[in-house]
């Protein structure tokens, strides 16, 4: 039986990449594991990543995380390539393991190359566990086109490219309303709430991850934003370590304690004197936006430390 599917976006950009392809020769090329992979025939041609989706054609998951296009890469020669840092806003040499069947390694990542030609690539993601490689793939893809493509025949526009697509928006549509009616279905906000005080008493630190290599030098700090606040003139000094799930109103909801018992004693105490803290301190002195994802606001969780000092 033919049944008709409707194409995606990442679809769309696939074929008409493997279309570029059958018109302009894959020059990367391997015979299975007689041969290493060569990138010689694309040595200093820029390449940037307009799209990034998994094999459903999303670029989320059901816990808010975002599959976006980031990359700008490189290769300098057979065991170097240079990649972009968004965050550091330059190019960063990184070292490159070439392997059979279209593997490399570079930026602790390693990536199989579906196709290639001077003016683009289909790059798919490899998942590792210590010293193994699943070859099977992530079922993560990530579509490149060269610079001088994007220049010369895009005249630059990336943004309907780049952008999510509506398979996506309908996707956190669905998520958004399941975890408005039940708050433990809640997923990481896009744009992360915000906290500001309506007091001199309370002061807010948004912690924030650095940029390394073991992060790609893009840390995804919006999947747990964490806070530090702390309030002077307390009833008396206390830590406590919890997690507060915000809705689209922006109201709170206790969540659960961020450190280990021994005790269950110890949990249920803990538990009730920190909840004790959101009612009051918190939620009467502290103005909260809500999170969102493609512009809807929904349900999501935070963590907080929170430090009183009773002054005395």
């Amino acid at each position: 039986m033919i049944t008709n599917k409707p194409i995606t976006k990442l679809t769309c950009i696939v074929l008409a990449l493997l279309c570029m392809g059958c018109k302009q020769r894959n020059i990367v090329k391997h015979n299975g594991e007689k041969d290493l992979i060569s990138f010689k025939p694309v040595f200093g041609i820029s390449y940037t990543e307009i799209a990034r989706r998994s094999d459903n054609g999303l670029s989320f998951n059901n816990s808010g995380y975002q599959l976006e296009p980031q990359w700008k890469m490189q290769f300098v020669s057979n065991d170097s390539a240079r990649i972009y840092s968004p965050t550091k806003k330059q190019f960063i040499n990184f070292p490159l393991t070439r392997g059979y069947d279209s593997i490399f390694n570079t930026a602790r990542t390693w990536l199989k190359v579906k196709t290639m030609t001077k003016d683009s690539m289909i790059v798919e993601m490899l998942k590792a566990d210590g010293y193994s490689i699943d070859t099977r793939g992530a079922k993560v893809f990530m579509v490149f086109y060269a610079d001088n493509y994007i220049n010369d025949v895009l005249h630059g526009n990336l943004n309907k490219y780049q952008s999510p697509s509506r398979k996506d928006s309908l996707y956190i549509k669905s998520l958004t309303d399941i975890a408005n009616k039940d708050y433990n279905k809640a997923f990481a906000a896009r744009q992360p709430v915000e906290l500001s005080s309506s007091s001199n008493r309370i002061k807010i630190k948004k912690l924030h991850s650095e940029p390394t290599m073991l992060n790609n030098f893009s840390p995804t700090d919006y999947m747990r934003p964490e806070f530090d606040i702390t309030i002077d003139k307390a009833y008396s000094n206390f830590y406590y370590s919890f997690s507060i799930f915000v809705d689209p109103m922006g109201r709170m909801f206790y969540g659960k304690p961020l450190r280990v018992f021994f005790e269950e004693t110890q949990r249920v105490s803990n538990t009730h004197l920190s909840k004790a803290v959101m009612e009051t301190y918190l939620k009467f002195y502290l103005d909260v936006k809500p999170g969102s994802t493609l512009g809807i606001a929904h349900t999501s969780e935070i963590a907080v430390n929170v430090t009183g000092k009773s002054g005395l």
